[in-house]
């Protein structure tokens, strides 16, 4: 095991410490669910302290490389699925996962015929069948994000069928389709009376508005937007420059 040292224009001691753990799992010397070596062992063989090991291993972690179970030690996570990359994420894993208590409201479920600006976004012929729901998400039966989503109906033919109470519309659409491509837009605005009311917020409090498409091989599969009150929610992500110094999310 290689010491490692603080010579100038290296990197910080648990940025080093995390590039030694991720270099050997992407050399495939540790595998998803193989146990690392104790903090005890990277401080003694790296040659750095407990403080700078157990920084590297909490950013591991909350980054979703490592997972650490208390009493048997820190074990590579497995692999993240596609949807994770693409960084569509179900909103009730992100509630309970900070301790919260999901429930959501159906509003709306059902067929449509696509107007001009739904069909033009999903490449659809005017009035062409569309499957439209509204879908407020709730943390402690306080509504944070509220869903207006157009399905393809070629992508998901069964989607007006799902009880959508018990498995997210994320988690379902995940589960039957690949998805190549995503777009995101985020905007903050005042929402519209009919969101306001069912956000339960006042005519001044802004929202913030993801507006997503989403494709599966050359069809566009989704066309949504996810608005959240200001003071409610907050939206965010981590994402790496590629070599050119732009940003890769996909």
């Amino acid at each position: 095991m290689d010491k490692l040292t603080t010579q100038t224009g290296r990197p910080p001691l648990y940025q080093q410490v995390k590039e030694y753990i991720i270099d050997k799992i992407n050399d495939s010397a540790l595998l998803p669910g193989m146990k690392i070596e104790s903090e005890a062992e990277l401080v003694a063989g790296l040659n750095v302290s407990r403080m700078t090991v157990n920084r590297a291993l909490r950013e591991l972690t909350a980054e979703g490389r490592i997972k650490r179970i208390q009493g048997r030690g820190t074990f590579v996570a497995d692999r993240k699925p596609q949807a994770a990359l693409l960084q569509i994420s179900s909103i009730a894993e992100e509630i309970r996962a900070r301790g919260g208590s999901y429930s959501c409201t159906v509003h709306l479920l059902q067929e449509e015929k696509a107007k001009p600006s739904v069909a033009l976004a999903m490449q659809l012929q005017p009035y062409a069948p569309v499957f439209h729901s509204i879908i407020v998400h709730k943390d402690h039966k306080v509504p944070i994000q509220l869903g207006c989503r157009y399905i393809n109906p070629r992508i998901a033919p069964a989607y007006l069928n799902q009880d959508f109470s018990r498995i997210t519309v994320s988690d379902y659409l995940l589960s039957i389709a690949a998805v190549t491509a995503v777009e995101h837009i985020v905007e903050a605005l005042i929402p519209d009376p009919w969101i306001r009311d069912l956000l339960e917020i006042n005519a001044a409090e802004p929202c913030l508005a993801l507006h997503r498409k989403t494709w599966v091989g050359e069809l566009v599969a989704t066309s949504s937007t996810f608005y959240s009150p200001g003071s409610r929610y907050t939206l965010g992500g981590k994402f790496t420059p590629t070599a050119s110094g732009s940003i890769d999310i996909a």
